[in-house]
């Protein structure tokens, strides 16, 4: 039987000092108090920007500037085939307010906080590397 896939909208918030917002995943959801990346399912009819602006509200209280889509990914966890829109976020207006009672954390590569949610490693990676091409 194939699985469907749920579409995910992702926000990697970068700090002007290359710092990068995580949260935990609240209680009652799976792999809670894994850090993630903000964001969350697009809803019937929404774009990327769309559900993550929404998200990032609903979540996080913070109003996103412009943003696209860097890097688009897939991850099978055993509750759901996700494929996840990983999207740069340099600009945002608000305070923050972690609306499900979740931990954030800025943090700089390499990551002191863990467990990771496993989808996120590969972005990881790739912003590792990236840091280093540029220094």
């Amino acid at each position: 039987m194939t699985r469907k896939h749920t579409e995910v909208a992702v926000g990697i918030l970068i700090a002007p000092d290359g710092a990068l917002l995580l949260s935990t995943r609240p209680e009652g959801k799976p792999y809670a108090g894994y850090w993630e990346f903000p964001g969350g399912k697009l809803e019937a009819g929404e774009t990327v920007e769309q559900a993550l602006r929404r998200e990032l509200q609903e979540e996080l209280g913070v109003t996103i500037g412009s943003t696209e889509v860097w890097r688009v990914t897939e991850h099978d966890y055993p509750h759901a085939l996700v494929r996840l829109h990983w999207c740069k976020v340099r600009e945002w207006t608000g305070e923050f307010e972690m609306r499900e009672g979740q931990a954030m954390a800025w943090q700089q590569l390499p990551l002191t906080v863990s467990p990771v949610l496993p989808g996120a490693l590969p972005v990881l990676e790739w912003l590792a590397e990236e840091r280093q091409a540029r220094y």
